[in-house]
C-alpha cells in the first residue's frame, strides 16, 4: 500500500490527542476489568501459580507492543494493524484482521456492560440490570460522538483513577508483606503449595489472562490522531510494557502473599477482598466504583477504536458505507453507531442470561485479541524482511530478538487458542465459533472481491 493510500484512510481526522492523553490511553488500555474483576476467580481456581500465567502472557505482550511500536514508527495510521496487514500480508488479511478486531471489541463491550450492570446492582438492587446496561451504553456513545478531545480527556481521568487505585494497593500490599514477619511468603506455599490444583489449571487460565491484557494495542490506533508520533509513540509503547510488569504481575504476586489464595472468589474483586480483611470502612464501595470506572473506560476505548477501524475499512468498500461517515467534529460517527447497535445485544443478554454472557463474551473477545496480536507480530516480521531486501528503511525503534521472538510469540498465541478447546464451557463455546467466524469472513471477502472485479476503481 502506498503512502497516499494510507493517508486516504486517515483523511478528515484532527490530530487532537496530546502526549498527556496518549500516555494515559496507553495506561488505560493496560488496566481493565480483567485484573480488577477477573483475577479473583482465577486465583480461586489456579492459586498462587496464577502469577506465572500473568508473567508468561506479559512476555508475549511485551513483544507484541515492541512489534507494534516498530510498525507505528514505520507508518502512523488510525487504520493501525488493519493497514499493516494489508501492506505486509495482503488485502484479504486486512479485511480479516479488521473484522476480527471488531469482533473482539463488540464481545468485550458486551462483557463490560454486563460487569457494570452487575456491580451497580450492589448499590441499586431493585434496578434491572438491562436498564443499567442501556444507560451506560448511551452515556459512552454520547462521549464518543461529541469529539476526539473529549474522549481523550475522559480517558485520561478514567486511567488516572485506575492508576491511583493500583498504586494505592501496591503501596498498602507491600507494607503488609513487610510487616507480616514471614506470613506473606508462607501464603505462597501453604494451602496446597504453588500449584494447589495442578499445572493444567494454570494453562487453562491463559485465555482469561490474555483477555486481561487486551487493548494494550489501542495506542497504535491512537497514533493516527497523535501530534508528533515519532516522539510520543516509543514512550507510550515502553510505558505499557513496564506498567504490565508492575500493575499486573506485581499486583497478583502481592495478592497471593497478603492473603491465602483460598480467600479469593469469582464473586468479588480481589482488591475488595484485601481491604475488607483490613477492616477499612467503605473499601468495598470505593473499589466497586473503580471497577465500574475500569469497565466504562474499556467501553469508551472500544467504541473509539472500532469507529476508526471500520471507517478505514469502509473507505475501501470492506465495511458498510455508513461506517465511513465523519461528523462535523471529525468523529467517525457511522462506525461508532454501528458498533453501538450491536452492543444493544449485550443489553438484551443482561435481560436473559447476564452471567453466562460475560464468560462467553470474554472468551470470544480473546479470539479477537489473539488474531490482532498475531497479525502485529507477523507484520513486523514481514517489515524486517522487506528492510533486509532494501525495499524500505526499518525504524530505529525495533522489536528485540526478531525473527526468533516473533515465532515464539506466535507459538504462545496458538497454544492459548488450542487450550480453549479443553477448558471450561465458555471457552469451548468460543472455540467452536472459530469455524463460523472463518466462514463468515471468507464469504465477506468473496463478496468484496466480486464487487471490486465489477468495479476496478474500488479500492
Amino acid at each position: 500500500m502506498t503512502s497516499a493510500e494510507l493517508e486516504h484512510t486517515d483523511e478528515g481526522y484532527r490530530h487532537a490527542l496530546s502526549n498527556r492523553q496518549v500516555q494515559m490511553i496507553a495506561i488505560g488500555g493496560a488496566i481493565g476489568v480483567g485484573l480488577f474483576l477477573g483475577a479473583g476467580g482465577r486465583l480461586a481456581a489456579a492459586g498462587p501459580a496464577l502469577v506465572f500465567a500473568y508473567a508468561g502472557a506479559g512476555v508475549a505482550a511485551f513483544f507484541v507492543m515492541r512489534a507494534l511500536g516498530e510498525l507505528v514508527l514505520y507508518r502512523p495510521t488510525s487504520g493501525s494493524f488493519v493497514e499493516y496487514a494489508r501492506t505486509f500480508i495482503g488485502p484479504w488479511a486486512g479485511f480479516a484482521s479488521g473484522w476480527m478486531y471488531w469482533v473482539n471489541w463488540a464481545a468485550t463491550g458486551v462483557a463490560e456492560l454486563t460487569a457494570i450492570a452487575t456491580y451497580i446492582a450492589k448499590w441499586a438492587p431493585a434496578v434491572p440490570q438491562w436498564i443499567t446496561a442501556l444507560v451506560t451504553l448511551l452515556v459512552v456513545l454520547a462521549v464518543n460522538l461529541v469529539s476526539v478531545r473529549l474522549f481523550g480527556e475522559l480517558e485520561f481521568w478514567f486511567a488516572m483513577l485506575k492508576v491511583l487505585a493500583i498504586v494505592t494497593f501496591l503501596v498498602v500490599g507491600t507494607v503488609l508483606v513487610l510487616l507480616s514477619a514471614g506470613t506473606a511468603p508462607a501464603n505462597l506455599v501453604q494451602h496446597g503449595g504453588l500449584f494447589p490444583n495442578g499445572f493444567p489449571v494454570v494453562l487453562m487460565s491463559l485465555q482469561a489472562v490474555v483477555f486481561a491484557y487486551a487493548s494494550i494495542e489501542l495506542v497504535g490506533v491512537a497514533a493516527g490522531e497523535t501530534r508528533d508520533p515519532a516522539r510520543v509513540m516509543p514512550r507510550a509503547v515502553n510505558s505499557v510494557v513496564w506498567r504490565i510488569a508492575i500493575f499486573y504481575v506485581g499486583s497478583v504476586l502481592l495478592l497471593v502473599m497478603v492473603l491465602p489464595w483460598t480467600a479469593y472468589s469469582a464473586d468479588e474483586s480481589p482488591f475488595v477482598t484485601v481491604f475488607a480483611h483490613l477492616g477499612v470502612p467503605g473499601a468495598a464501595d470505593v473499589m466497586n466504583l473503580i471497577v465500574i470506572t475500569a469497565a466504562l473506560s474499556s467501553c469508551n476505548s472500544g467504541l473509539y477504536s472500532t469507529g476508526r477501524i471500520l471507517r478505514a475499512m469502509a473507505m475501501r468498500g470492506e465495511a458498510p458505507a455508513v461506517t465511513a461517515r465523519l461528523s462535523s467534529r471529525q468523529v467517525p460517527h457511522g462506525g461508532i453507531a454501528f458498533t453501538a447497535v450491536v452492543l444493544m445485544g449485550g443489553v438484551a443478554l443482561n435481560y436473559f442470561v447476564p452471567r453466562q454472557a460475560f464468560d462467553i463474551a470474554t472468551a470470544v473477545a480473546s479470539l479477537g485479541v489473539v488474531t490482532t496480536w498475531g497479525t502485529l507480530v507477523f507484520c513486523q516480521m514481514r517489515l524486517r524482511e522487506a528492510a533486509l531486501r532494501g525495499e524500505l528503511v526499518r525504524p530505529a525503534f525495533r522489536m528485540p530478538g526478531s525473527p526468533y521472538t516473533n515465532w515464539l510469540t506466535l507459538g504462545f498465541l496458538a497454544l492459548v487458542v488450542l487450550l480453549m478447546a479443553v477448558a471450561d464451557d465458555a471457552q469451548r463455546i468460543a472455540f467452536l465459533l472459530i469455524p463460523l467466524l472463518v466462514a463468515a469472513i471468507a464469504v465477506g471477502w468473496r463478496v468484496v472481491s466480486r464487487r471490486r472485479a465489477r468495479n476496478p476503481l474500488t479500492r
